[in-house]
């Protein structure tokens, strides 16, 4: 069989950085995405300086790809930004930082990218979040953003599946990131996000807070049109059970 690729954004993240090593690991072509020089040591086999904030940058990256014939099996939607704040201080500057990334750009790569998944009859995953189906307070944008996320989701996979491309939806809850972090300093415990962070943990049915590494697998389950063929337009929801659970229990 050919070697595979995939396209991560946001591929330094947390899971975007968990999800190249698996893609990595199971024979996959890794070409990553972000707007940061990565880790050394980064299961990239190519990486693309590039804000996925600003279209054209996207634009000039599929245009160079489309032009050295790249074959594209995979594209994992995965950049994202989150503030923490209330609705009524959230500025416009941070709605459009929020929405371009989390929302437009992803967009912008379905689009861009269509010609050569349709070539392979590829497929996309978009991380979306569980804030798209229950949220908490101070992240309005964000939440909004990742509910948009998984209607263009569905939308996607309805448009797009006469061309064979599939396309579908994690939903992380969660996940033990610097993004979880950082939100998680911000609320106060006398120790600190490690205190935030046990907490989380015993409110969650399973019990743990997740690494990125156990949301990986997933993703790629759903790139792999090997292991999801008939797949199409879903989200899963990855969350150790915490939106099973009444909120007033």
């Amino acid at each position: 069989m050919a070697q595979r690729s995939v396209l991560i954004t946001g591929v330094g993240g947390g899971i975007g950085a968990a999800a190249a090593e698996t893609f990595h690991n199971a024979g996959w072509r890794v070409i990553g995405l972000d707007r940061r020089e990565p880790d050394a040591d980064l299961a990239v086999d190519r990486f693309e300086l590039v804000d996925i904030g600003q279209s054209e940058q996207i634009a000039d990256l599929f245009a160079r790809l489309r032009s050295e014939r790249t074959e594209l099996n995979a594209l994992v939607n995965n950049a994202a930004i989150q503030i923490n704040k209330p609705i009524v201080e959230t500025t416009d500057a941070d709605w459009e930082l929020i929405i371009n990334t989390n929302v437009r750009a992803a967009f912008q790569c379905i689009r861009d990218a269509h010609p050569l998944l349709a070539a392979c009859r590829g497929a996309v995953v978009n991380v979306s979040s569980v804030h798209a189906v229950a949220t908490s307070m101070n992240v309005a944008v964000y939440a909004i953003s990742k509910g948009a996320l998984v209607a263009l989701t569905r939308s996607a996979a309805l448009e797009l599946a006469n061309d064979g491309v599939r396309c579908n939806a994690v939903l992380p809850g969660a996940i033990d990131t610097k993004m979880l972090r950082d939100g998680l300093d911000r609320r106060p415990h006398p120790d600190g996000p490690e205190g935030n962070l046990r907490i989380l943990a015993e409110r969650t049915p399973l019990g743990f807070v997740a690494s990125a590494d156990q949301i990986a697998p997933t993703i790629l389950h759903l790139a792999d049109n090997d292991q999801s063929a008939y797949t199409t337009g879903q989200t899963v929801v990855l969350d150790g059970g915490a939106t099973i659970r009444l909120s007033t229990e």
